[in-house]
């Protein structure tokens, strides 16, 4: 592709591009769904015309879902999701090397942040990407008269979901959103192994201490505390969960997992990870019963599951031991270890999903923009899952990728299927 600068961009520094570049193709190699998209998408132009914003954690696998998304047509403009995620060789080479406006480089603070979502919102989106719903919430708070431009937007995350509930709920969502997070070829996979693999390597990588043996309590049993608990105990750890849910609960007990209240396991853990979307999972009375040393990450979404707040204010001094890592130490005499400052600690301190999931997760971004395109004008406002077809496809694509084939129903089995009237 022919190499440019001359689009508008913030990013850190265009020098790093040669290096996203590497890394951009590196990751492609686990992408192969994506990568037959993309080649559709650049002979058959489905979002031709449009203006996109994508606010997304910018890592060598987004960078794949921003090329499917210019091959197709579309006028696009990348903002981060998450201050402490984007990978900043990767925001170069996608500026330079493919012409795609980036605003985002690592560390920014918070007035950037909420800077580059304006400037985001000045390219007047008639498509929104969304991981969080921020740009979706900014839009509907103080941008109500650019709703028309909108033919809707699609949502990544449970978090995201959660809130785009909330304004169905208060009668302020009055477009059509796409829920890419419940697509099983998403969240089955991304949330479950993406973020349970992810989430141990930012813990391994930030502090290099041994899993086995440890005492590690997860709060929260989705998908993404499932595939948490899952890898940490097959790592060797001994395994807390905390829940709210008394069915993920039951699940959690059930699947072998000792299920405490957060008071009762705050004394008993080594590590804690918190992946519940929820603000304050973690608050003042739990750090004052944790072990000295107690190591606390978040792997859900905002950076509020940790309360810091509290422990601040606990606190006599704060240091930095190694990078993503700060020792808190109380006023008590005991100590505290944050990592990532609470933000994912899979992006803060690793690369965050391994690209073979996010292959899958962005496949359905991609094709719920298309998806929106093609339906202009017949959605209702609202929610609105990716087609069942859809999610089929992408299922049959990857596993065609992985040289694995599935058996198909006979003639016979189809009627069978289809009729009330065989019994046993």
């Amino acid at each position: 592709m022919t190499t440019t600068t001359q689009v508008k961009h913030e990013v850190k520094d265009l020098s790093l591009a040669t290096q996203g570049k590497q890394r951009i193709e590196w990751a492609g190699r686990e992408m192969p769904v994506l990568r037959e998209i993309q080649e559709r998408f650049a002979k058959e132009k489905p979002l031709a015309g449009v203006r996109l914003v994508a606010c997304c954690h910018i890592t060598t696998e987004t960078a794949h879902l921003a090329i499917a998304i210019k091959n197709a047509g579309a006028d696009a403009v990348l903002i981060a999701s998450n201050p402490l995620s984007t990978q900043d060789d990767v925001a170069a080479s996608l500026v330079a090397d493919y012409g795609i406006p980036v605003f985002a480089f690592r560390g920014e603070d918070s007035a950037t942040y909420q800077r580059h979502l304006q400037i985001a919102l000045d390219h007047r989106p008639n498509i929104i990407v969304d991981d969080g719903s921020d740009v979706v919430a900014t839009l509907i708070q103080e941008r109500q008269h650019q709703i028309p431009d909108l033919i809707g937007t699609t949502e990544e995350t449970t978090t995201g979901i959660v809130r785009l509930q909330a304004m169905l709920k208060d009668g302020v969502l009055t477009f059509p959103a796409m829920n890419v997070n419940d697509a099983d070829t998403k969240h089955f996979f991304d949330n479950r192994y993406g973020t349970g693999q992810s989430t141990l390597d930012g813990i391994i990588r930030a502090t290099n201490i041994l899993l086995a043996g440890k005492m590690i309590v997860v709060a929260g049993y989705g998908w993404c505390g499932k595939g948490t608990a899952q890898r940490a105990r097959g790592m060797g750890a001994n395994v807390i969960v905390t829940e709210i849910d008394p069915i993920k609960a039951l699940e959690a007990v059930m699947d072998g997992f000792r299920v405490l209240p957060m008071a009762i396991a705050a004394p008993q853990g080594d590590i804690f990870i918190t992946v519940t979307g929820n603000k304050h999972v973690i608050r003042g009375e739990h750090f004052e019963l944790m072990k000295d040393g107690a190591i606390v990450c978040n792997s859900g979404h905002f950076d509020i599951e940790i309360d810091l707040k509290a422990l601040g204010g606990m606190t006599n001094e704060i240091k930095t031991v190694r990078p993503f890592t700060q020792e808190y130490k109380l006023t008590s005499g005991k100590s505290v270890v944050v990592l990532g400052e609470g933000r994912l600690v899979n992006l803060a301190a690793a690369e965050g999903h391994p690209s073979a999931v996010m292959d899958m997760s962005f496949a359905n971004q991609a094709l719920a923009c298309e998806y929106l395109v093609k339906n202009k004008g017949k959605l209702a406002p609202g929610l609105h899952s990716i087609p069942a077809e859809v999610d089929a496809e992408i299922a049959r694509l990857k596993l065609q990728a992985m040289g694995i084939a599935v058996d198909s129903l006979t003639a016979e089995q189809i009627e069978y299927t289809n009729s009330w009237t065989s019994g046993t």
